[in-house]
């Protein structure tokens, strides 16, 4: 499943933009390929990030994975339900399985993303 209206990584996280705030989470495929999550380890508020640079990390019974920022600028929430019930990201990735919001600080970063209709697509070819 790939949601309309937001922006897509090659390395399966999406973004929605809302103002210069970025909502930050990983993809229906990721989340697939993973299984059923573990655990979820949370940036720290206040951390700076560049685009593709290490922000999270999702374990599961398969493996671990690093979750890479789709933008730069600064985490300035994280979604702490996943620290007890990091499941709610295979319930829901899109919606209450977002991972943090990114105040972001170059907004040149979003063009480097993928809308649905070329994610779907580079999908298809993996």
């Amino acid at each position: 499943m790939v949601v309309k209206g937001l922006l897509y990584t090659k390395d399966h996280e999406w973004a929605k933009i809302e103002g210069g705030v970025a909502i930050i989470g990983i993809t229906d495929h990721a989340q697939n390929q993973l299984g059923e999550l573990t655990f979820v380890e949370l940036p720290d508020i206040g951390k700076e990030v560049k685009q593709k640079g290490e922000l999270a990390v999702v374990e599961s019974s398969k493996a671990a994975s690093d979750v890479y920022s789709p933008v730069t600028g600064k985490v300035i929430e994280m979604n702490a339900k996943l620290e007890k019930n990091p499941e709610i990201v295979n319930d829901d990735c899109y919606g209450a399985g977002w991972i943090c919001k990114i105040q972001i600080t170059d907004k040149a970063t979003t063009k480097n993303l993928m809308d649905a209709a070329q994610y779907e697509e580079y999908l298809k070819g993996l």
